[in-house]
């Protein structure tokens, strides 16, 4: 079954959580609170002491009667023990894998569940791009964690769409074909609604049937009037991404891209995304590379329109991954935003055409070589660079 393309919803309300030492207390309150049910959707979990909180948790949950299901990534949860999983199931905890990692399954074995949802009592969920790893969720002794993140609580209507998503996904089957659809089905996208709040509208990705969630970024950033700003860890963009932003910026446009520093957890992709550097400031766009920590943040502000979730909108996700955002217009939202990319702006390192000029001979070196591998790789998919 294709994913429905979800309408605007009205009457919603959204908290915006900065790093684990916000958002981690506040979705285990709420699930220590659940009356009825407990349904997750991750990507990332690993054994250690935030999955351990978790656990407690949700066995007290199944407890005194509530249903809970959790729906792990079989790459992502490699790290969660075998113990921990078997004390899961004895506890009542309807636990799946997506797509269980198979020797023979050649590029089957690909295909990821990338999504981020925890949804509570069927009315409120959290989305974002963490998981239940200690990097994401346990500070550290200067009281910040290693992983800079950020998760989005929503109320209201909405809420009933992602509930579909995650049960749509519950009742597929755990395997995955690696046979591409010979043709991946272009969507018609709800209008843009007039400016307002409380606006939501659910936005997904999935390489084997249809990528709205990228249409619905190209859809807005071609509308931009007055800002494009752009969040990610993993800047591999296709060429209809970065075509899309030069052209904004050479309207006039404020377009900056807040990308990972050396404090990276996969190098090889800083250094193949620096290669779109030179051509992405000739074009009037501002780059910038924070520096305290790991950034993973997934967030897009577009004038009066937000989207964050689990996207990185890279080669690699729009071929094979499920992903996830949350489409936002309201005028609290986006100052909330905005607000916290001038913070992240503030403790980053701005790039410019002479620091590219200056670059070491070494530091080109492995530019070129990981530009390259990104380049064949890139060919390699049905994605439109």
């Amino acid at each position: 079954m294709a994913n429905p393309i979800y309408p605007w919803r009205e009457g919603n309300t959204f908290e915006l959580m900065m790093d684990g030492h916000c958002f981690f207390p506040k979705m285990l309150q709420a699930m220590e609170q659940a009356r009825s049910s407990i349904d997750i959707q991750l990507y990332l979990v690993e054994s250690g002491h935030s999955t351990e909180k978790v656990t407690e948790i949700l066995l007290r949950a199944v407890a005194r009667g509530v249903r809970v299901r959790c729906r792990f990534d079989s790459l992502g949860s490699r790290g969660l023990a075998e113990a921990d999983r078997e004390r899961l199931i004895q506890g009542g905890v309807e636990l799946r894998f997506y797509n269980p990692l198979n020797l023979l399954g050649g590029r089957s074995n690909l295909h990821r569940d990338h999504r981020k949802l925890v949804i509570v009592d069927q009315r409120v969920v959290f989305i974002g791009g963490a998981g239940f790893t200690d990097e994401f969720c346990i500070p550290g002794p200067d009281g910040q964690c290693l992983w800079h993140e950020q998760m989005l609580e929503v109320g209201g209507p909405v809420v009933a769409d992602w509930l579909e998503v995650f049960e749509q996904q519950w009742r597929a089957t755990e395997r995955r074909t690696g046979r591409q659809p010979p043709r991946l089905r272009r969507v018609r996208l709800p209008p843009h609604p007039p400016p307002g709040d409380g606006l939501a509208r659910v936005s997904l990705t999935d390489g084997r049937t249809h990528r709205e969630l990228v249409q619905a970024l190209l859809a807005s950033i071609a509308r931009a009037q007055q800002q494009v700003w752009l969040a990610t860890p993993y800047f591999a963009p296709t060429r209809r991404i970065r075509r899309a932003l030069m052209d904004a910026a050479r309207r006039g446009v404020d377009v900056r891209l807040l990308l990972c520093g050396e404090v990276t957890d996969h190098p090889a992709v800083r250094y193949a995304g620096q290669r779109y550097y030179k051509q992405l400031l000739g074009a009037g766009i501002r780059i910038f590379e924070y520096q305290p920590r790991f950034l993973h943040l997934k967030t897009v502000l577009v004038d009066d329109w937000v989207s964050l979730g689990s996207s990185n909108f890279d080669h690699w996700t729009l071929h094979w991954n499920l992903e996830a955002n949350q489409n936002i217009i309201d005028r609290g939202m986006t100052r909330v935003v905005e607000e916290s990319f001038v913070a992240d702006f503030a403790e980053s390192r701005e790039w410019t055409l002479d620091a590219w000029q200056a670059l070491p001979w070494y530091h080109r070196m492995k530019i070129r070589l990981w530009g390259t591998v990104n380049r064949a790789v890139a060919s390699g998919l049905d994605v439109r660079r």
